[in-house]
């Protein structure tokens, strides 16, 4: 049981951390490059990283509860890679609960981001938003990487299990 709930953490870690590397390499550069205007791209990335944003949050409840059932213990949560995962939900929840509704708000009333001028108050508030969610991006990413680091090289047994 431990090789499937171990293979559980990393699928759902390595699931997550692929995608958002899929997003930001692929799908962010595809519609900037394929799509007719700048503002329908950007509608195109809306939609596709609230998609990724749900996916991570099942990720980090898999991964949460594979961990405190590997562990068979609650100290599964003093884990570093658990304690990473609960970070990137928190980065998450606040991207797609406070940054990207604000964007939103700015989106609609600015009607096009691409013909409203750089000086524009709501285009500066829209840019600094937009820089915001792309930190908090970067942050999951490189917070992702370390856990599933840390993930991939626990021993096969977590260490009160192991034989004396």
């Amino acid at each position: 049981m431990s090789y499937i709930l171990r293979f559980v953490r990393v699928f759902a870690l390595g699931t997550w951390v692929g995608a958002i590397v899929y997003f930001a390499a692929v799908v962010t550069q595809g519609a900037f490059a394929v799509l007719s205007s700048q503002d329908e791209a950007g509608l195109l990335v809306e939609f596709t990283l609230s998609g990724l944003h749900l996916m991570g949050m099942i990720a980090a409840v898999v991964f949460i509860i594979a961990s405190v059932a590997l562990r068979k213990s609650l100290r599964a949560f003093i884990e570093p890679a658990v304690i990473g995962v609960i970070l990137m939900a928190g980065l998450t929840i606040a991207s797609q609960g406070y940054v990207m509704p604000k964007m939103a708000v700015l989106r609609t009333q600015m009607g096009s981001i691409e013909a409203t001028p750089g000086s524009d108050p709501k285009r500066v508030e829209f840019d600094r938003l937009h820089a915001i969610s792309v930190r908090l991006e970067g942050g999951v990413l490189l917070i992702g990487l370390a856990s599933l680091f840390l993930t991939a090289r626990q021993p096969q047994i977590p260490s009160e299990q192991r034989p004396a």
